[in-house]
């Protein structure tokens, strides 16, 4: 087979095919080309709704694909320096899952940092694998998780030799990254896998002056969320993979829940964004941190925020930062992260990404230009001078170390009864509590209840972050196993 080149786009060629043979369809969906649903036309418009079709020979089958979707998964190996790619259209969740349950079995161990989104303790729910955490160090003034130390890792190997898997996260959501090489090292002397989320980290492949990509640091699988920093649309996503792991067996794997009519508008918008990477991420990338450099620089001059970068880098739990992420520090302004971020969207029409107790994350990626950072700095400027209040000199810290008392698949799976929130200290949950964005659990299922984990509840309740998760939609009752434990 001739080498395919990055100029190309199958899966976009073959519907640009499709399009002009004008083929009559007796098919699902069934709005026909949107002749059914004129309102969906009107929204979406009379191209989109025209290639949303359902696999054919013409266009390949994203369960067993063989033609155009095969040449774009080459394609995306290629250009990520991978083995295998696989596109999917479950959002980085599924490619996660699919990851953590290609890796781990049923009762055997994973080791993660417990910062981690809840797509992999959902994979640990799915699958019954008995997570190994690796807790980080919390930065005592900016109240974020920090990356996994070596050290730390090493005596969590050391202790369970018979792990399967390290799970790393590369870089965290406010750009923290662990020493990945160092990592991936001691995994393989030790004969497991390496995987790595890498839901914030499509840039790593194709930017400068940007930490390691797992696939570069020799990771053996790696969750990419195209549709974040790669321009792909919403819910579309990249699992990558080494030849030290089965081809097969992880298309089988991500056969189990990924859906047989995988949406064409997501597999050609991975497509596109994949060809316009490989061809100027470069270029790309490099005018994204030029950005994200000046308007950290311009924040830090209003007083008050601290929009932190690679200063924070202390060579271990810090071994990198990814300095196109504009995170900022916001308590001494006298405001919680999540009241900025309110203010911001209610008062000036400018939507980030998530706040925090005490942080906001405003995502800059390839879409972003030069006069929306001006605005942003001039809105952040102007709450500092009208809604600063006296200075926070107390936060919550971000991460609250588990005590886990059982397995996410045992405790999610076991009887259970729904309780008052106040009356479920020392009980063990099975069920999610988290703040979503960025989705990391304050509560996982199997993990004890503490008076400090529901002080934090109440805190972010209060605060107004958006609270998920719980079987209650207002986080007034929480399901804890019968019985004691």
């Amino acid at each position: 087979m001739n080498k395919l080149s990055q100029e190309r786009a199958p899966i976009y060629e073959a519907l640009q095919n499709f399009r002009r043979k004008r083929i009559v369809p007796f098919d699902v969906p069934g709005h026909k080309r949107g002749r059914g649903n004129p309102e969906l036309v009107e929204l979406l418009g009379e191209k989109c709704v025209g290639i949303d079709v359902n696999s054919m020979k013409c266009l390949d089958n994203l369960c067993h694909p063989v033609s155009v979707i095969r040449d774009a998964e080459i394609l995306a190996a290629e250009a990520f320096g991978a083995d295998y790619a696989f596109l999917m259209v479950g959002g980085t969740t599924s490619a996660v899952q699919s990851m953590v349950l290609s890796s781990v079995k049923k009762g055997e161990k994973i080791i993660l940092p417990r910062n981690v989104h809840r797509s992999v303790i959902g994979a640990l729910v799915l699958c019954g694998a008995i997570p190994v955490y690796v807790n980080p160090e919390c930065d005592k003034r900016l109240g974020i998780p920090l990356g996994m130390k070596v050290s730390e890792v090493e005596r969590a190997i050391k202790e369970n030799p018979d792990a399967k898997a390290v799970l790393v996260n590369n870089p965290t959501y406010y750009g923290i990254c662990s020493n990945l090489k160092a990592i991936v090292d001691i995994a393989h002397k030790n004969n497991m896998l390496c995987i790595a989320d890498e839901a914030h980290g499509t840039h790593l492949y194709f930017g400068e002056n940007l930490p390691v990509s797992a696939m570069a640091a020799g990771a053996d699988m790696a969750a990419v969320s195209m549709h974040k920093s790669g321009g792909s649309l919403t819910q579309s996503s990249l699992l990558l993979a080494k030849n030290t792991v089965s081809e097969g067996y992880i298309r089988q794997i991500i056969n189990l829940t990924q859906t047989t009519s995988g949406s064409y508008l997501l597999l050609s918008s991975l497509d596109i964004s994949r060809r316009n990477l490989a061809l100027r991420g470069k270029e790309n990338f490099k005018k994204v941190m030029e950005i994200a450099e000046y308007a950290r620089k311009e924040i830090n001059k209003i007083g008050g925020f601290y929009a932190y970068s690679d200063e924070l880098i202390n060579g271990d739990s810090i071994y990198d930062f990814d300095r196109t992420k504009l995170s900022v520090f916001t308590l001494d302004t006298g405001l919680a992260g999540i009241e900025v971020y309110d203010l911001l969207r209610d008062e000036y029409d400018i939507q980030i990404e998530f706040g925090d107790l005490g942080n906001i994350l405003a995502y800059i990626s390839i879409g972003d230009r030069e006069r929306e950072i001006e605005r942003l700095v001039s809105a952040m400027s102007e709450i500092r001078r009208v809604h600063s209040k006296e200075k926070m000199d107390f936060i919550v810290p971000e991460y609250i170390s588990p005590v886990v008392a059982m397995s996410p698949n045992t405790a999610f799976y076991a009887e259970k009864e729904s309780l008052p929130i106040d009356e479920t200290k020392g009980r063990v949950c099975s069920e999610f509590v988290m703040c979503y964005p960025p989705g990391i659990p304050i509560l996982a299922p199997g993990e004890r209840i503490t008076e400090e984990i529901l002080e934090y509840i109440k805190c972010a309740k209060d605060m107004g972050c958006s609270m998920t998760g719980t079987e209650d939609p207002y986080i007034e009752k929480l399901n804890v196993l019968k019985g004691e434990f």
